[in-house]
């Protein structure tokens, strides 16, 4: 079956691509929540328990992707326990600042000033810059906090990772919560865990990235009362609130006044069928080692890099990261001009780019099937 737009993905799990290929039992169990209806704040909880368990977390919550899970955290962080601040928002009274160090910033810090935050930036980027040493600094952190800040945002990175256990220990100083981007921090699996036991309150995953969930999926992992926050603020509310019953261990009631309005995040909702498919693929996830998930993406670089001459593999030995075929350019428009090319043909070839290494293409082999490797070796070779 040939779809509009077709292409052979080589750059990887990119939203605009179609992210990542379903992991193994995805859509078996999406069709299979087909078959019946279900109570969804039950099934909510449901997942919410899955995704407590694979995280470490208290609670966790099923999202329309990392983006929404960031908006949720957000929302929850601004509103708490406070019904009448969850019908205002982005309105309202109350905290409504969210401290982010200036390298922390990107596109995706819009969700959290959808939610109705305002962002404070702290930190200067010198070494992104190639001007100095020294990016963000705990103190810098905690000089920024106050009695209008919501929570700290974090961008989890492998150059960030070392200094989350001092941002989360100067802002829970001062009672604030702690929000984590980990988007596309998986692999490894281990990662799952790590930001939830350095002390964020709130982490944000894809599912449809490495974790070969629906594109539309996502995990929000972390405290019970925010969790359950996150939730009240996209779940379906159009009910009398003596009628509202959730799972105690999901949404404790018994913390608000009474049941709010639709909330900030509900066009942010998920249906059954997403949640069966997310849940199958962290299973999925779950189940295979790092270093056979690791070995399976290795024999697809290796095949390629042996057919292409001067290509080499990055991050062949390293089981917590994906491995890659680069192939090297004499220089950034060399690339650019190679790369438009592929791109141009009639079955289009994307490759991975990277803005710090501008005479380097990349071929991701997370989102490659064994179709697409006879068309994107002719079109490498051509």
């Amino acid at each position: 079956m040939t779809l509009p737009g077709q292409i052979i993905n080589a750059a990887g799990t990119l939203t605009r691509l179609s992210g990542a290929p379903l992991a193994p039992g995805v859509a078996e169990a999406m069709v299979a929540a087909d078959a019946v209806s279900v109570d969804m704040v039950a099934f909510h909880a449901y997942a919410g328990e899955k995704i407590a368990a694979a995280t470490g977390a208290e609670s966790g919550l099923a999202t329309a992707g990392a983006s929404a899970g960031l908006l949720l955290a957000a929302a929850a962080c601004l509103a708490r326990d406070d019904i009448a601040r969850m019908n205002a928002l982005p309105g309202g009274r109350g905290p409504s600042e969210i401290v982010v160090a200036r390298s922390h910033r990107n596109s995706y810090d819009h969700a959290a000033r959808v939610a109705g935050a305002t962002l404070v930036e702290v930190g200067l980027p010198d070494p992104t810059a190639e001007a100095g040493r020294r990016d963000v600094e705990p103190w810098e952190v905690a000089a920024a906090l106050g009695p209008d800040t919501a929570a700290v945002y974090f961008t989890a990175t492998r150059a960030t990772y070392d200094l989350l256990p001092a941002v989360v220990e100067v802002a829970h100083a001062q009672a604030v919560p702690v929000i984590v981007d980990a988007a596309a921090e998986l692999p490894p699996a281990a990662n799952l865990h790590r930001f939830i036991a350095d002390g964020a309150d709130l982490v944000a995953f894809s599912g449809g990235k490495v974790l070969g969930g629906p594109a539309g999926t996502g995990m929000l992992a972390g405290r019970r009362d925010l969790i359950a926050s996150a939730a009240l603020q996209c779940l379906d509310l159009d009910v009398h609130a003596s009628d509202f019953a959730p799972p105690p261990d999901f949404i404790d009631m018994t913390r608000y006044a009474g049941l709010p309005r639709h909330g900030v995040g509900r066009s942010a909702k998920l249906g059954k069928h997403e949640i069966a498919g997310l849940l199958a693929a962290l299973d999925c996830f779950l189940s295979e080692p790092d270093a056979d998930r690791h070995a399976r993406w290795l024999t697809v670089c290796e095949r390629v890099a042996g057919a292409l001459g001067g290509a080499t593999i990055a991050h062949a030995d390293d089981t917590d990261r994906i491995p890659v075929v680069e192939l090297a350019f004499p220089d950034a428009a060399a690339a650019r001009v190679r790369d438009a090319a592929l791109r141009a043909r009639a079955l289009p070839v994307h490759l991975g780019t990277d803005p710090f290494r501008p005479s380097v293409l990349s071929i991701n082999p997370v989102c490659l099937r064994e179709a697409d490797i006879g068309p994107l070796l002719a079109a490498l070779t051509d």
